[in-house]
């Protein structure tokens, strides 16, 4: 809860704590202080038992870290029972892309990159190459510019 006390911080806390409450009344309020955390981690604790109880021997193993979502995304994916992995290395962007864009230009696609029907029509192994215009697009094509419609 406090990992990111340093001594400085601890020693201006103390400082303050004496100023405040003097000397003679500092023992009693550090009690006091104790006393409280103590029995908020016992009324936490026991909550979290009866919460388990509640639950049922199914969550037996349940954590509440897991209800932080960060926690819980990290536990499933070191889990993989949902086979993300498999999923993540089974698709290749690049590869879709080109799908797309050959979809879109309206090529042929193969499914097969080693097929000659994707090396005749112009395409390098299913990359597109942005540098070149698209075939049959002039530069008079566009529409004029208009300075005072802007």
């Amino acid at each position: 809860m406090f990992n990111d006390i340093g001594l400085p911080e601890l020693a201006t806390i103390i400082v303050l704590a004496m100023l405040v409450f003097g000397p003679d009344k500092l023992p009693k309020v550090i009690q006091d202080v104790t006393r409280t955390i103590r029995k908020i981690r016992e009324f936490s604790e026991s909550a979290k038992q009866d919460i388990r109880q509640e639950l049922g021997p199914e969550f037996k193993d349940f954590e509440f870290e897991d209800l932080n979502p960060k926690t819980f995304i990290r536990k499933q994916l070191d889990n993989d029972d949902l086979g993300l992995k498999e999923i993540r290395n089974g698709f290749d962007l690049k590869k879709e892309m080109a799908e797309v864009t050959d979809a879109v230009h309206g090529r042929d696609t193969d499914s097969s990159p080693s097929s000659t029907g994707s090396a005749a029509s112009g395409s390098t192994g299913g990359r597109v190459d942005m540098t070149k215009k698209p075939e049959g697009t002039d530069r008079d094509d566009r529409p004029p510019f208009d300075a005072d419609a802007t």
